[in-house]
């Protein structure tokens, strides 16, 4: 009996081990900032792959208050650690928050897409938009930023990550920059459109069908 368990123990290890990997490389809207981490959208994501049918596992390599910048020099180790065939990018708006300039944070953006590759991750970028009193034209620089930098280097795009969430008082918490957990599934399904086509080359037959 015990062998069989430690066969069994083995089969299922390696097959985690050999899961593709989702990794998310965000911020604290990614991190599950002041709601229970399994509530929060990555968690979600996992639930979802999982129900239906996707081998994929999710590392959420998230932090709260992360920049581009500590994003940029924490990617290496994580990519030689999780070998991710898919990296989700969602960073930018502390840069934006704390007044960076936007040309830095697209520089910073830009090498994580090239890092990415680099290591066989296909990229995927989420947009990020600036609260309006930070003035119209910053916060319209700073949302072009993304499109011109995704139509640039030809990756996918969700345009507002927090569509249909950052206007909703019942979704944000009391700090106006936080989602709450009602908010996280529809930050999921802002992010499905977009990541469900990447996943297809592992997808088995009932997922393709499902979706």
């Amino acid at each position: 009996m015990k062998k069989l368990f430690l066969l069994l123990f083995f089969i299922v290890s390696s097959a985690s081990a050999e899961a593709p990997v989702v990794m998310v490389l965000g911020d604290s809207l990614s991190a599950a900032y002041g709601i229970e981490q399994e509530r929060g959208w990555v968690a979600l994501l996992q639930q979802r792959l999982q129900a239906r049918g996707y081998p994929h596992r999710v590392v959420n390599a998230s932090i709260s208050g992360e920049t581009t910048a500590g994003g940029l020099a924490r990617l290496p180790g994580a990519l030689q650690r999780f070998r991710p065939s898919i990296l989700i990018i969602e960073l930018g708006g502390n840069d934006g928050l704390r007044g960076l300039g936007n040309q830095q944070t697209r520089e910073h953006l830009q090498r994580m897409i090239t890092l990415a590759r680099e290591a066989g991750a296909g990229p995927l970028l989420l947009g990020m938009m600036l609260p309006p009193n930070f003035g119209k034209a910053f916060t319209q620089k700073f949302r072009q930023m993304y499109r011109e930098l995704a139509q640039e280097e030809s990756v996918p795009l969700v345009p507002f990550f927090l569509d249909g969430v950052a206007n909703d008082p019942l979704m944000m918490q009391g700090d106006g920059i936080h989602p709450t957990a009602e908010g996280q599934p529809r930050m999921l399904d802002n992010v499905w459109p977009v990541l469900q086509p990447m996943l297809e080359p592992a997808a088995p037959l009932q997922a393709r069908s499902a979706d």
